[in-house]
């Protein structure tokens, strides 16, 4: 066959449709041919663990045992905490691989811009924009009443920390989240480096409180014989089913972990350190986690448990009111380090979308000194910061796990896409046409002779080519159909294997959200919860099979980076994380959707009117990806 140059899906960068569906390459290095800086390469494993911990253990905490336990686990609580570990570890698995084979600022965002398409990709950056700023300005403004406890209550804050009405505008400003705000975009702008040790210190802090819950909480419960646990009721006082609503729970309790990735362009080793941060990270968050609720459910019964201060009032009830202290420090720090975590992602995601053309090039821009985007964190950080002073964001609170669950799910499908359809052809910018033309001429003759059945294959081009292959789109031989070999046995060749396992995947994620559709909406007639389950069941295990059963594309092992992680369990555990997910995001309430929905019909409108027609692959020229190095090798002797 001749080597076959075009536009990606037979048109040239245009066409409102088309232009969701283009794809970018999958290695950023070639970036710096472009102009752009690169982003300081100075974090190992130590660094991405205080990034990790600092960005998944949160304040709530601290709260969120007393809650689960009094309503949904009881002492079965670690338990509710385990299944929720091993949830979110589906897509730390699948982040893991991603990260590795990909290791570029932008996270979910760059994974599904590389394998799903430009539209998807832009609504999961849009929507991760929205989950930092809230998140940012939620945990900040979740600070003064934890610090107003060393000052011996809300009312004794300095006035320029504490909570003001402005009765006129009925709104209460809250300076002290604001001005945090700020200190942490500024230490974020000095370097990446620095910004991480300040992280891994507070995050240290953090660590060190929840330490003293274990220890301290330990010996009192052997002390006192577990009081928590020796219940009539048992393990389980609100069922199975309770136990498993409370993993549901705290799932959200695990996020943020994810911020890790982002930050896979300043990892010095991104092969090895990547998986290592982001599995060691969700590992220690898990046994913390764990070992807390295992304590305080057990020294205190769950129905007596204060849902607002459960940790503080089980060491109350010892008479360990000092420990209520310690307790309020932890969560201070907790809150320190989230904030740290929700910021730094923001910049980089801001950083990737401009550089593809999506967004202004105001946002791309390095500082030479830092080495880190510096505009993107100050915009981030300036508007954070007057969302925390003048909002109260807490209702708005729901709409950040939309972004995560969105990403979470759109990694798990990249994975698939990556394992068995990956991308095949390269985009190179119009200005290397006539090194694309004279490499394709190379290739233009001839087609290997082998018994076939022919169909017709569309292959849209350049307009500027004279070549005839290079010309308009037309129908050519191409042989998709099956072979036989000699001992009789029936093989799928390349073009069948890839448009058969892009197809399940389709039927896969729609079967999937069938299922979780029918399971979680109550109101649909019982018959039709029944047909629909069945549907998307059906189409889930069908799309279980054919994946099991057909070969994964070669093209898998030189894909991107290649030596880093292997998500293990390849197709299953993708299908159950986007089955787990969709299941979170339905569950999510219509309230939260309605939201969300606001912000992306505003990004729909900013990509259509800008993003789509700023796209640094509007007129990019797509080719095999077997032939792109010599193209690139090609480019680079002319330019020399």
């Amino acid at each position: 066959m001749g080597f076959l140059v075009g536009s990606q899906n037979g048109v040239r960068g245009g066409g409102c449709f088309r232009s969701l569906i283009r794809r970018k390459q999958v290695d950023s290095v070639h970036f710096k041919r472009h102009g752009h800086h690169q982003l300081a390469k100075e974090l190992s494993v130590p660094h991405l663990i205080a990034i990790g911990v600092g960005s998944t253990i949160g304040a709530g905490i601290y709260i969120l045992v007393g809650t689960v336990a009094r309503e949904h686990s009881g002492p079965a609580l670690f338990i509710s905490f385990l299944i929720a570990g091993i949830a979110a570890a589906l897509s730390a698995f699948c982040y893991a691989e991603l990260a590795s084979r990909c290791p570029s600022a932008g996270s979910a965002y760059h994974y599904s811009y590389i394998c799903v398409g430009e539209g998807v990709a832009w609504l999961i950056g849009w929507a991760l924009i929205l989950e930092y700023t809230i998140g940012g300005s939620a945990v900040a403004r979740g600070i003064s009443p934890n610090l107003a406890l060393f000052f011996g209550g809300q009312d004794s804050l300095p006035f320029f920390l504490a909570r003001q009405h402005i009765p006129g505008l009925d709104v209460v400003v809250d300076p002290c989240a604001a001005v945090l705000v700020l200190v942490v975009t500024g230490l974020l702008c000095v370097g990446i480096k620095e910004s991480t040790l300040a992280q891994a210190v507070v995050t240290s802090i953090n660590v060190c409180a929840m330490l003293f819950i274990i220890i301290a909480g330990s010996y009192l419960g052997f002390k006192t014989g577990w009081a928590g646990y020796e219940l009539p009721a048992g393990y389980f006082p609100f069922g199975v089913d309770g136990m498993l609503a409370g993993s549901a729970t705290v799932f959200f309790a695990y996020i943020g972990f994810d911020s890790v990735a982002s930050t896979a362009e300043e990892v010095k080793n991104p092969q090895r350190d990547l998986p290592l941060g982001i599995g060691l990270a969700l590992s220690i968050c898990c046994c913390l986690y764990m070992l807390v609720s295992v304590v305080i459910v057990g020294l205190v019964p769950y129905y007596a448990m204060d849902p607002d201060t459960p940790i503080s009032s089980a060491f109350a009830a010892y008479g360990m009111q000092w420990a209520a202290y310690l307790v309020a420090a932890g969560a201070v720090m907790a809150l320190c380090s989230t904030l740290m975590g929700s910021i730094l992602p923001q910049p980089r995601i801001l950083m990737a979308m401009a550089r593809d053309g999506l967004l202004p090039s105001f946002f791309s821009d390095i500082n030479k000194k830092s080495q880190v985007p510096v505009k993107s964190t100050l915009v981030t950080g300036l508007g954070s910061a007057v969302l925390a002073f003048f909002m109260d964001v807490s209702q708005l609170a729901g709409m950040v796990s939309v972004g995560t669950l969105l990403a979470f799910t759109m990694v798990a499908i990249s994975v698939l896409i990556l394992r068995y359809v990956p991308p095949n052809e390269v985009p190179f910018p119009s200005s290397l046409q006539e090194i694309i033309d004279s490499v394709s001429l190379r290739y233009s003759t001839g087609s290997p002779d082998v018994t076939k059945e022919k169909s017709g294959f569309y292959a849209g081009t350049s307009m500027d080519s004279n070549l005839p292959l290079l010309g308009k789109a037309t129908a050519i031989e191409y042989p998709i159909i099956v072979e036989q070999e000699a001992q009789g046995n029936f093989v799928i060749n390349e073009g069948s294997r890839r448009k058969i396992a892009g197809w399940t995947i389709t039927a896969t994620c729609v079967g999937a959200f069938l299922l979780a559709y029918a399971a979680s909406d109550l109101n649909l007639p019982r018959l039709l919860r029944f047909i629909v389950c069945g549907i998307g069941g059906a189409l889930l295990l069908f799309g279980l099979i054919v994946l099991t059963c057909i070969e994964q594309d070669d093209a898998r092992h030189t894909f991107g980076h290649s030596g880093g992680f292997i998500c293990p369990f390849v197709p299953l555990l993708p299908i159950v994380c986007f089955l787990v997910n969709i299941y979170l995001l339905i569950n999510l309430g219509a309230a939260t959707w309605t939201r969300v929905s606001v912000w992306l019909i505003v990004g729909v409108l900013v990509y259509t009117f800008y993003g789509r027609t700023h796209s640094s692959l509007l007129d990019a020229v797509y080719v095999p990806a077997t032939h792109a190095d010599e193209i690139y090798r090609s480019s680079g002797e002319s330019s020399a």
